[in-house]
């Protein structure tokens, strides 16, 4: 089977149009078209119904455009793995996290990876929906619970907790309750449970907001709620790793928590030997060790 038409193939079935896989490929529409026509005569076979609108697989096109497909993410893999090199981690890096953690842990922590290998093009994927790794969606994900995927390496990093916290000038203007009765008498800031949210957090949330409270603010991100407890305006549900980094926070309520959450990270079994992974793997547990250290110790202290 000829590899230029199965590339040009997997273009037209990636566009959906013959004018766009040719923008893509530097060819006239006309040159497209007859390489198509040559493979569905090799193949003895129609590849795409043609509409109006553009093109559409056949069953067989889907087929081919399946194992296309296979072979241009084994390329890319094999040429991420050859520009690599063991002194030099360059290229493009697609890396998923929840909006809480890669905003609030991993983005401002980034800097010192790129002090490391200035060359490395991160591409930061926030989101709560979980990418598909081994379909190329990511290269590396950081996510609130085992992937179920069997073939991905995976390496839990921590666990974490929803906590209550504010700061001292908001306890000073309006007390600090003692009881979670007391909560009624103060501004609650957190997500709405029908948010994307771990369900741990959730369950936090449900059980505060059952006392009553008056006031809220509700906030579709831990980013919000975090600039708003610091801003002073209540009390906040937030993970308790941003301690580390906000010292500021004052815990309310010592004795009430959500139940753990593990963080692991995850990338597929094909990427183990890639340099830029295996760089970024190395970042986040020397990270993920400072941060143990910071709670050691801390809880020493008290």
């Amino acid at each position: 089977m000829d590899w230029d038409k199965l590339r040009i193939f997997h273009a037209v079935a990636d566009a959906g149009s013959l004018t766009h896989a040719g923008d893509t490929l530097h060819l006239s529409q006309s040159a497209v078209s007859r390489q198509i026509r040559a493979l569905e005569e090799s193949l003895g076979t129609t590849l795409f119904h043609r509409h109006a609108r553009g093109l559409i697989l056949t069953e067989q096109g889907e087929l081919l455009f399946e194992a296309t497909s296979s072979m241009a993410r084994k390329l890319d893999s094999a040429s991420a793995r050859i520009k690599d090199s063991e002194e030099n981690v360059l290229g493009e890096l697609k890396v998923t996290a929840t909006v809480g953690f890669g905003t609030l842990w991993l983005a401002p922590r980034l800097v010192k990876l790129y002090r490391k290998y200035p060359d490395l093009k991160i591409d930061l994927i926030l989101e709560e929906r979980v990418l598909d790794l081994p379909m190329r969606e990511a290269d590396v994900a950081i996510r609130m619970k085992e992937p179920s995927q069997s073939d991905l390496i995976r390496r839990r990093l921590l666990n974490i907790r929803m906590r209550l916290y504010a700061t001292t000038e908001y306890l000073a203007h309006a007390g600090t309750p003692k009881t979670m009765e007391d909560l009624a008498k103060h501004r609650i800031i957190c997500q709405k449970t029908d948010q994307p949210q771990v369900a741990a957090g959730a369950r936090l949330v449900q059980e505060v907001m059952a006392q009553n409270v008056n006031s809220t603010l509700t906030v579709n991100n831990y980013f919000g709620v975090l600039q708003s407890v610091l801003a002073h305006v209540g009390i906040g549900v937030l993970p308790d790793y941003l301690t580390a980094d906000h010292p500021e926070l004052v815990r309310v309520l010592d004795d009430t928590e959500s139940g753990e959450v593990p963080v692991f990270l995850a990338y597929p079994e094909e990427l183990r030997q890639t340099q830029r992974v295996a760089a970024f793997r190395d970042f986040v547990l020397e990270e993920i060790q400072a941060y143990r250290r910071y709670q050691s110790e801390n809880s020493n202290a008290h």
